[in-house]
């Protein structure tokens, strides 16, 4: 049996994201020593490491829930899982084509600079007006994330 601590450091997943996942279900709750101290067997370390694995790739929470509970029928076809997979790859092209443009952006800003005053300086210039841009490059609430 593994401490939350000692699991933490297996999978690379921090102690917090570990309750966490607890807390919403991802991960059941863990048995618990005398001192009540939260313990992990190998099926919940492989949960974990499963989770990860699709968080690194991208996968939203509520996608991996519905993957875990397809883990649970392994008899059915792996249809759903496909499915499941697709929408994340397409979401995956639909952000690098975003980041392929920012650096577009990004690239013809720099490529205008004289390198004279920040007065006459071209990337704070179109910084200040986004109809010098060439690309629409306004993001998502989802993608612009906490702070900004």
């Amino acid at each position: 049996m593994l401490s939350i601590g000692r699991l933490s450091q297996e999978t690379g997943v921090k102690v917090p994201t570990i309750r966490y996942y607890e807390q919403i279900g991802l991960m059941p709750a863990a048995e618990r020593s005398s001192g009540n101290q939260r313990l992990y067997g190998a099926a919940a370390r492989r949960r974990l490491s499963f989770i990860r694995h699709a968080r690194d790739l991208g996968f939203p929470l509520e996608a991996i829930r519905d993957l875990l509970g397809l883990t649970d029928q392994p008899d059915q076809p792996c249809t759903a899982v496909d499915a499941i997979a697709r929408a994340q790859l397409t979401t995956i092209r639909s952000r690098i084509a975003r980041l392929q443009a920012l650096e577009d952006e990004l690239v013809r800003m720099i490529g205008h600079c004289t390198h004279g005053r920040i007065a006459e300086c071209r990337v704070i210039e179109v910084l200040g007006d986004h109809g010098l841009c060439a690309h629409d490059h306004h993001g998502t609430p989802e993608e612009e994330g906490p702070g900004r």
